[in-house]
């Protein structure tokens, strides 16, 4: 990495020398608490090493657990860096042969004269800003996600958690190593940034990733990435480290598909002088949303060598997913002469991994152009300042946007960065399909209006096709800005019919190793899936190291929202009833999500007849059917496991012999000594030693017995009728005088729930992390000492706010709300 002189270290500069003591104090605060607290320990997990199957690789996890929640975990502030380059990001060699742009939009196509084509921010806020908690770098490489309630932002090397209607911060910025407190390895130890946040709407949970530099290497190697247990970014994490390369892993980015987590990398040698290629890898996303250690990942290897251009994968928006068994789909960079486009499916089989295949599906062509500052980061030209951007001409940028419509076809969209009229334009591009069918270009184009530079874009579609696309723009005469551009899809093709500024920033960047970006994001919000959320960065002054960046969002009038309903399951064991979680969730064969520590999980679909599966593995599965309507929730009660055994009524004709039976009625004076031995809190039920002396009188009476031979049907049946014959006999009177002593031992009902607690300092305070698994109320009880101090949510998790400071002892239990089934008794001492 590249450092900043001496004269320009971080103890002559104010502001991060205000940083730096920070950072020591928040040192300080974490070496008074005990912070590395996980409820389940991050262990290596035994075997580690990468297999092969046939073509394939598998690479096992190297760590996994569950974090405590995000906003309970202890924050991180690592210690201040001096200004330096975020990470190395090599440029990727290509041999392009420019020629002349034929698809160029010079001019804005307006639809109508003086009314805007495209809408101006609804709202935008402030993100992250320069030092990215502790990073100390640039570029921030900014990128954003929204949620059904939240927006989450991060940049080298911050995360932020915003409520996505007002922008108000829920949590943040704190380290992204934050989320890694406590699990060991690299992770925790050596992120590095080039962070991503994704959405996987089908499911409500979030994805984060950033790649890292395990202990003995000096390059990225690793992949660290997080899944969120709920649709709370704030809440807790499934956290896994996978080792994917020997070499250099540069510029990861991942797309949601419903098999997988798919990735792309561009792989370099450990000194990052030699590009050996791009490489695919896919995440086994159905074991990851349940936390399953033994979730792994796959790759095929470097596709193609150093000649091969870069790609990404396919990242699913919207509510309709791909067809069943359909591939991740990765677009590369144009390349080639004539130029392409290479698209390639990547299948995953998980359980045959041999079967796993990364093939060309399509060669489709593009419109010829001309390399942007191919040989020098140099590039873009600010105000104000000699100092120049780099352009990132030489590879696609975040994200390769699918979609799937209402009508069938599918949706490919992307961009990239090149030369046009001697300034900086952005080509966007959108590949379509109608299966049974290959991918082709449905249009294409080069905006370069006027004389601006544009540059680093991300571009995405709404549910209707309208489309927007964000970038950067500067020049000689202005500082850097963040706009975006847009067009309806009724518009006349390859064209966009308006510009709007999101913020527009008020200084420019120097001397900084003319690094920018190096990439933003803009997604959909999939709530509406007509709302557009943008973000990239800025400069308030001219200076170096000092970015910022910003979030807003938009959308166009004639959006409106699809058609869709909720399915809301409820899955329960039959036997009992209780809540079954991590249960995996299939609609019309595709997997969609897991159930929430309650047993239920919310899939959002169109309306019509749906197929459902769901199945956890030592429980059992179930499947059925469900019908959604536009607008509506839909109850899907689902029970896994044994059912009951049914009780029948047999039907029967029978003959009867009668005969005599004799019916006591006694009457008795127990006498009982009771020894209780019940010290918890709720006590479990006593053990009681009794003595009973008893004097009964019997009074014997004549009873006809019949014997049947049943021929048994289903219940409901009709009562059976029988025939008997039988001879009444005697009358006996019997007076007996009975005493009896008897030792009873109830059985306790084993605890369900484990418990497991640790005590820490919280600013020099006494508290105590509760860990726990196996409730199954919504929320839970919980006692210390044998008093009730709070009933809470369900979520496995507390932290109990002893106070006070000094020696002591502190025995706890969970129960399940207003029951006595409860946990184990865990002792924490001080």
């Amino acid at each position: 990495m590249k450092k900043k002189p001496t004269s320009q270290s971080a103890f002559l500069n104010l502001r991060v020398l205000l940083g730096f003591v920070l950072a020591l104090a928040g040192v300080f605060l974490a070496l008074l608490g005990f912070s590395g607290f996980s409820n389940v320990s991050a262990q290596a997990n035994a075997t580690p090493e990468a297999q092969q199957f046939g073509e394939t690789t598998v690479i096992r996890a190297l760590r996994s657990d569950l974090s405590r929640p995000l906003h309970d975990q202890p924050l991180v502030w690592p210690p201040a860096e001096a200004e330096h380059e975020a990470n190395l990001n090599p440029k990727i060699p290509h041999q392009h042969e420019d020629g002349p742009d034929p698809v160029i939009q010079s001019t804005l196509w307006q639809r109508t004269i003086g009314v805007p084509s495209i809408p101006s921010p609804l709202l935008t806020w402030n993100g992250i800003p320069y030092p990215g908690v502790g990073c100390n770098c640039a570029p921030p490489d900014p990128d954003g996600e929204v949620g059904k309630t939240q927006y989450v932002q991060m940049v080298n090397e911050g995360i932020q958690v915003f409520d996505k209607l007002t922008g108000t911060s829920l949590l943040g910025p704190v380290a992204i190593t934050s989320i890694w407190s406590g699990f060991g390895g690299a992770c925790q130890t050596g992120g590095n940034g080039d962070p991503i946040v994704e959405y996987d709407q089908l499911a409500d949970r979030w994805i984060i990733s950033q790649f890292a530099t395990p202990s003995g290497s000096t390059v990225p190697r690793d992949e660290c990435i997080a899944i969120s247990q709920t649709g709370d970014a704030t809440g807790a994490w499934y956290r896994y480290d996978f080792h994917l390369t020997g070499n250099f892993l540069d510029y990861p980015k991942l797309g949601v598909w419903p098999d997988g987590y798919y990735m792309s990398a561009n792989i370099f040698n450990t000194a990052g002088t030699a590009f050996l290629g791009p490489q695919a890898f896919v995440f086994d996303r159905v074991k990851m949303l349940t936390g399953d250690p033994t979730a792994t990942s796959q790759t095929t290897g470097i596709t193609g060598g150093s000649s091969e251009a870069p790609f990404l994968p396919g990242d699913l928006d919207g509510i309709i997913p791909p067809a069943l068994g359909d591939p991740n789909h990765y677009v590369s960079f144009p390349q080639g002469s004539p130029l392409i486009y290479k698209i390639r499916a990547y299948h995953v089989d998980f359980t045959n991994p041999a079967n796993s295949t990364f093939t060309l599906e399509a060669s489709v062509g593009a419109a010829s152009f001309t390399s942007l500052c191919s040989t020098t980061r140099n590039c873009v030209p600010q105000a104000g300042t000699t100092s120049k951007l780099d352009a990132i001409g030489d590879r696609l940028m975040f994200r390769n946007a699918y979609r799937r419509f209402a009508d069938g076809h599918e949706s490919l969209l992307n961009n990239y960065t090149v030369s046009a009229n001697a300034v900086a334009g952005i080509r966007w591009f959108e590949l379509q399909r109608t299966q049974p069918g290959n991918w082709g270009i449905f249009q294409q184009s080069t905006y370069q209006p006027d004389t601006t530079w544009r540059w680093m874009g991300s571009i995405a579609a709404d549910n209707q096709g309208n489309i927007a696309l964000g970038f950067s723009a500067s020049s000689s005469s202005i500082n850097p800005q963040i706009r975006y551009a847009g067009r309806l899809a009724t518009d006349p093709l390859n064209t966009l019919s308006g510009e709007q500024h999101l913020f527009d920033g008020t200084g420019s960047q120097s001397a900084t190793s003319n690094r920018w970006g190096d990439y933003s994001d803009i997604t959909v919000d999939p709530v509406d899936d007509c709302t557009f959320y943008y973000t990239n960065e800025y400069y308030p002054t001219t200076s170096s190291f000092n970015w910022r960046t910003s979030v807003g969002y938009f959308r166009f009038a004639q959006c409106t929202a699809p058609q869709k309903g909720t399915a809301h399951f409820i899955v329960t064991a039959c036997s009992g009833g209780a809540p079954i979680s991590n249960a995996p969730v299939s609609i019309d064969g595709s997997p969609y999500g897991a159930t929430l520590s309650d047993g239920t999980y919310d899939a959002v679909s169109t309306p019509g007849s749906h197929s459902y599966f769901v199945s956890k593995t030592g429980v059992g599965s179930q499947s059925g059917n469900f019908s959604i309507t536009n607008g509506q929730t839909t109850n899907v009660p689902v029970c896994l496991g044994a059912s009951p055994t049914p009780t029948s009524t047999p039907t029967a004709t029978a003959a009867a012999t009668a005969t005599a039976t004799a019916t006591a009625t006694a009457t008795a004076t127990p006498t009982a000594t009771v020894t209780p031995t019940a010290t918890e809190a709720p006590s479990p039920t006593p053990t009681a030693t009794a003595t009973a002396t008893a004097t009964a009188t019997a009074t014997a009476t004549v009873t006809p017995t019949a014997t049947v031979t049943p021929t048994a049907t289903e219940a409901p049946s009709p009562t059976p009728t029988a025939t008997a014959t039988f001879t009444p006999t005697a009358t006996a009177t019997a007076t007996t005088t009975a005493t009896a002593t008897a030792t009873a031992t109830p059985t306790p009902t084993p605890p369900q729930i484990a418990l497991a607690a640790q005590g820490r300092l919280i600013h020099g305070q006494r508290a105590a992390d509760l860990s726990w698994s196996g409730a199954t109320s919504n929320r839970v009880d919980v006692y210390r000492d044998g008093v009730l101090i709070i009933t809470t949510r369900n979520d496995g998790f507390y932290t109990d706010r002893i106070g006070g400071t000094g020696t002591g002892t502190f025995t706890y239990q969970v129960c399940n709300q207003g029951t006595q089934t409860c946990s184990n008794q865990a002792t924490v001492t001080f």
